[in-house]
């Protein structure tokens, strides 16, 4: 029993599938292609949302130092991430990355993790949009029906859940599923929608930042790094490190671009320059937007679904152009980030079901599309109805967590795999091991600490829920097992 719990999948048998191409999955990603998805899927509700609330809740001004301490995290993970993906170039991310090192039950665990990742941060970036959507529909003078505009229940500090009053979030609802039907369109039809995206989006946080220097009002960041108020992680230096913690979520992206290597056209070669130049071009833009953001608005005001939105707002008239274009860049941008991480979920569903761990249904490729259409349709389903029904400040805490595992797992991963098999084709290979990937997995470990309990306790209980679905089903059904 002990010994089925770890088998391992033998890695040239994952490669000689790679390279037949009998997924039935289509190579359509170029290099290009690869960047842009990576930046469209980071650059979203970590500058148009998180900012402005990890800001008022943690770290103040500071929240710059924040996202560098998450950044060089980022980027020592991201080294690893680049190692693997040119190395093992399928879809399933981490999740086939374990299976090669840890074993089955380990890497259904990573698995389980990865679908709480993408299935939250699809469900929190659709809940920042229809924040972004009513304040557009506001702006213009149109009254959105507050029943059907917020979400269904709400989680207060003292740990009790409370209904709001509200039906659901439909706004939230609606855009999971226009980007499904993109989804189901095929892998070139995504990329192509989302390149497009991406130029918007970048260009309207370049606007902002050009213009909003002028009116940033240095009193702002003062203190820089607020006083902590007595308790961890509200302010002061615990505060800047439970807002890395927090914000390593709006880095969450490149790994998701890991998940689509079995639809690259030169993985060996494009995955690693994919993950790091967009994860480098993400970082200066985060820096550099937390810097106006904070010096046009006091920190204590931007505890807000739309913190962009509102520095606009407050810079009066002499920015009053810019908000329509701010709101929609931001609506566009999030709508990538959406594309990319229901991407990322439904190939973790995919991947999962072909080895025998889920249900079969979930691995059926659609024959002209080249996408796996029930998973994406389930994807869909399931994360509309938490963005429907969930508030966003609970949501992004389980995907900070989910994601920092998931990091420290694939660092720690690639210091095993130089050990047991030294003679691997190792297409691009992580600097300096041991040093950087244990460097990385001591940061991400570091911000998962940092986090509050409740966050820990959700993690708990999403993992036992996981590991009862293994004992129950995937174990069973397990081919790599059952081949044995």
């Amino acid at each position: 029993m002990i010994e089925r719990l770890f088998k391992k999948k033998d890695i040239s048998a994952i490669l000689s599938e790679s390279t037949e191409n009998i997924s039935g999955l289509k190579r359509n990603l170029s290099s290009a292609n690869l960047i842009t998805l990576g930046i469209g899927a980071i650059v979203g509700t970590g500058i148009f949302v998180i900012t402005g609330q990890a800001a008022a809740m943690y770290a103040g001004p500071a929240l710059t130092i924040s996202f560098l301490i998450s950044a060089i995290g980022c980027v020592l993970a991201g080294l690893c991430y680049a190692e693997y993906a040119a190395m093992i170039p399928v879809s399933g991310g981490v999740y086939s990355y374990s299976y090669t090192t840890m074993g089955e039950m380990l890497a259904w665990f990573v698995g389980w993790i990865l679908v709480l990742e993408y299935l939250f941060a699809c469900s929190s970036v659709a809940v920042g949009w229809s924040g972004y959507m009513l304040s557009l529909l506001d702006g213009w003078g149109i009254a959105f029906p507050k029943q059907i505009s917020g979400a269904t229940f709400d989680h207060l500090v003292d740990g009790s859940w409370v209904w709001t009053g509200k039906i659901i979030n439909f706004p939230a609802v609606f855009i999971v599923g226009v980007v499904s039907s993109f989804l189901l369109g095929g892998i070139k039809q995504s990329a192509l929608v989302n390149n497009i995206i991406v130029v918007i989006k970048v260009s309207v946080i370049l606007l902002f930042i050009g213009f909003g220097l002028s009116y940033i009002d240095t009193s702002n960041w003062t203190p820089y790094i607020p006083e902590n108020t007595g308790e961890y992680g509200h302010f002061g230096w615990t505060g800047i490190l439970r807002g890395a913690a927090v914000v390593f979520y709006a880095y969450l992206g490149f790994d998701a671009l890991s998940t689509a290597a079995g639809e690259a056209k030169n993985p060996q070669r494009d995955m690693p320059k994919g993950i790091l130049i967009s994860l480098l071009i993400c970082a200066l833009l985060y820096i550099a937007v937390t810097l106006v953001l904070t010096g046009m608005v006091n920190y204590t005001e931007l505890n807000v679904d739309a913190p962009i939105a509102l520095a606009i707002d407050r810079a009066g008239s002499g920015l009053a152009w810019l908000s329509p274009f701010i709101k929609l860049g931001a609506i566009a941008g999030l709508s990538s980030v959406i594309l990319v991480m229901m991407l990322g979920q439904s190939r973790i569903y995919y991947s999962i079901s072909k080895d025998g761990l889920l249900p079969k249904v979930f691995s059926k490729v659609h024959s002209k599309h080249g996408v796996p259409q029930n998973a994406t349709i389930f994807a869909s389903v399931i994360t509309a109805i938490i963005a429907g029904l969930f508030p966003l400040h609970v949501l992004s805490e389980l995907v900070s967590i989910g994601t920092l595992m998931a990091f420290t797992i694939v660092c720690i991963s690639i210091v095993i795999l130089r050990r047991t098999q030294p003679d691997l084709n190792r297409p691009f290979k992580t600097p300096f091991v041991p040093f950087i990937p244990l460097l990385g997995a001591a940061i991400c470990i570091i911000q998962m600490l940092s986090l509050p309990w409740s966050t820990w306790q959700r993690l708990i209980g999403w993992s036992i829920l996981g590991f009862i679905i293994y004992f129950t089903y995937g174990i069973k059904h397990s081919k790599l097992n059952n081949k044995q």
